[in-house]
């Protein structure tokens, strides 16, 4: 038989609390908006009716704890401090003007808008009356500005906005009424007191229905004044939310992107969260699955946001130009609402099924091809490109950021090695050829892990203390890293007929390519080949049909045209080529082969033609003239319309290229002949 002792000391533990009353003590203590605690209520209902052994009982359940769980009024305030952001940002990265001027000129606008202050207008045709509340008010902190008129006034209205305006009633030119009416219409938001030693039960009924907030007699009571003042100081609405840009920064690989935005957020005081969009081809990662799902989860923007804790984070879309499209969906399309800042206040996850503001998150989308974007989409972005890094640059940031980061992480701080300035030109110039730093780092990193073993097989400690640092100049690199893997081609090249060299920009950089055209005896067929595309082989034809065009003025034989077979080719024939800024680079091979005068292989050129001749601008100026230098070109010749981008590059880096610009073939044509 078993026996039970009935508990006769000590209070008797509480009854377990259910799910359902933890539920509803957290939507009652919640800071939710009131969407939201409608939504919960609903949802706690239903479940209140369900057999909890039921399966949508548990669904119910984990949906309540996450939509209590998001981070619906949870905000980092921002560091509004402007040299220490632009310390930060100048500290981790090297150049970037134009993006960190974009961080800069946010924050300026965030602290000017969080700027307090109540700024209030005295308008008095009486200048004594006038000076006495201007001075009254200033001892309050007020900001204080004045008017004799009514006329006056609106022009202060117009160049400032103001909080209050407290105005006489009987005014010449006009009265305080007329004021309170044309004031309401330009600045409907500020608010106005009107003051009249004249003062009527009619008149200040007229004025009160008219939209004024208060009514004082003359003489004024000072104290009546000051605690009205300040009663509305205090009921000054809060600024309206500011709503944080949607940048896009584009750009080719290893130029930073991903790293300025971590950097963004440090600046900004705010949490970071970044998402890779290469390859993602199902609509509901982004947007979540219908609770009707077997397994159903929220998108990966809501999930993100839970677990950060905080509604205004910095969001990082990394390679939105990759996102993928199939049966499932299409997954830029979702982006159209995320980043429309007219849109995303309301944004709605499939799962939650509850409007949830985004509009205080700063989304950085990262691309290397805007071009692969669609056009809605790419219209919400504001585009911040990142461009190719010169030699000089890539030198400087490798001896400032990366030299550094890589001895320490392989151990070699006691001593530091000397990598020679010297040294690290042979690296960028003979081992990478890139528009960004990647493949700097990486050859970087070798030298180090060669160093690193060098130092242990001869017998030193990691931390040998005395040991002499290794100086590693440009004659110990090859020592280290092997043969030069690239070489400067365009410098070493002799002149010859038919081949041209031109320069393209691709989703990597800059680049050059040769051009080259040779005849045959035929019938005046024309064969293209290295996987050119449909707007290259129509440069190709305008660039033939300019040169016939000119057979006399270039003294070509015009039977040639007739009798011979053209070939024109680019090399790299497995890479797909297309564009029409080769235009100018064909035109001058084919005059060059007609004409059995050699061109210069030191010259590079760019520029699509028109069927008359004329050169039109084109882009990518920065990154072509960055290839040149790097191929060892030492003039360049650009379209007339691409001045101001050459003379802007040409001043800040330093690049020892001659840049010629021209404006039609013939203008070109001799500089490019050796």
């Amino acid at each position: 038989m078993l026996f039970f002792q009935k508990r006769t000391e000590g209070a008797l533990p509480p009854s377990p609390t259910s799910d359902l009353e933890q539920l509803t003590a957290r939507i009652e203590t919640a800071q939710l908006p009131q969407h939201a605690r409608e939504a919960a209520r609903r949802e706690l209902e239903r479940l209140t009716k369900t057999d909890p052994s039921v399966a949508e009982y548990g669904v119910g359940l984990a949906y309540l704890d996450y939509l209590l769980g998001l981070p619906w009024n949870v905000a980092t305030p921002d560091r509004l401090d402007l040299p220490g952001a632009e310390a930060v940002l100048s500290g981790r990265h090297h150049g970037l003007g134009q993006v960190k001027d974009r961080v800069l000129e946010y924050l300026a606008s965030r602290s000017l808008r969080n700027a307090t202050g109540f700024h209030v207008l005295v308008v008095d045709d009486e200048d004594i009356a006038r000076a006495n509340l201007e001075h009254v008010l200033r001892k309050e902190g007020y900001q204080v500005r004045g008017a004799s008129n009514g006329l006056e006034a609106l022009e202060e209205v117009r160049r400032w906005e103001f909080d209050l305006i407290i105005t006489d009633l009987k005014m010449d030119k006009m009265d305080g009424l007329e004021l309170l009416a044309e004031a309401r219409v330009l600045s409907p938001a500020t608010r106005v007191m009107l003051v009249t030693g004249f003062a009527t039960v009619d008149t200040a009924v007229a004025a009160m229905r008219q939209g004024a907030v208060y009514y004082l007699a003359k003489p004024v009571n000072l104290d009546e004044l000051r605690s009205t003042v300040a009663r509305l100081s205090r009921e000054k609405a809060a600024p309206t939310a500011f709503r944080s840009p949607v940048l896009c920064f584009s750009g080719p690989p290893g130029t930073g992107k991903t790293s300025v935005g971590q950097a963004i957020a440090e600046a900004l005081g705010r949490k970071f969260h970044r998402i890779s969009l290469a390859g993602l081809r199902d609509e509901a990662e982004l947007r979540g699955h219908r609770r009707t799902y077997v397994g159903a989860l929220p998108g990966r923007v809501l999930q993100s946001l839970s677990r950060l804790g905080v509604r205004n984070p910095v969001f990082m879309l990394d390679e939105i130009d990759k996102v993928g499209k199939d049966f499932r969906g299409d997954p830029a399309a979702v982006f159209l609402e995320m980043l429309d800042p007219e849109q995303n206040g309301q944004f709605v996850d499939n799962y939650l099924e509850v409007p949830f503001d985004l509009s205080q998150v700063l989304f950085i989308a990262t691309a290397n091809d805007v071009g692969e974007l669609s056009g809605p989409l790419l219209d919400r972005l504001e585009v911040v490109p990142f461009q190719g890094y010169s030699a000089g640059e890539k030198i400087r940031i490798a001896e400032d950021h990366l030299l550094p980061r890589q001895l320490r992480e392989h151990g070699l701080t006691h001593p530091y090695p000397v990598v020679t300035p010297e040294a690290v030109r042979v690296v960028v110039d003979g081992y990478t050829r890139e528009a960004g730093v990647r493949n700097l780092d990486r050859e970087l990193g070798r030298i180090c892990r060669k160093l690193a073993k060098l130092r242990l097989e001869g017998g030193a400690g990691a931390s040998a203390v005395g040991a002499t640092p290794v100086t590693v100049d440009a004659a110990l690199v090859p020592a280290l890293l092997g043969p030069p893997r690239f070489v400067r081609e365009a410098a070493g090249a002799s002149p010859r007929v038919g081949v041209a060299t031109g320069l393209v920009y691709a989703g990597y950089g800059g680049e050059i390519i040769f051009v080259e055209a040779i005849r045959m005896q035929g019938v005046g067929a024309l064969t293209m080949t290295g996987s050119l595309g449909e707007v290259l082989c129509e440069s190709a034809k305008t660039a033939l049909s300019f040169v016939r065009s000119q057979a006399e003025t270039l003294g070509i034989e015009p039977q040639v045209f007739l009798t011979d077979d053209l070939h024109l080719h680019i090399p790299a024939g497995s890479i797909p080529k297309e564009g029409s800024s080769a235009g100018l680079t064909l035109a001058l091979a084919l005059a060059s082969l007609y004409t059995g005068r050699a061109l210069r292989s030191d010259v590079a050129m760019t520029g699509e033609i028109t069927l008359t001749g004329h050169v039109l601008p084109v882009g990518g100026i920065r990154e072509k003239m960055l290839a040149a230098a790097r191929a060892g070109v030492r003039r360049v010749i650009l379209p007339e319309g691409n001045r101001p981008d050459a003379l802007g590059l040409a001043e800040g880096d330093g690049l020892e290229l001659e840049t010629v610009f021209v404006r039609t073939v013939l203008e070109a044509l001799p500089l490019a002949l050796a």
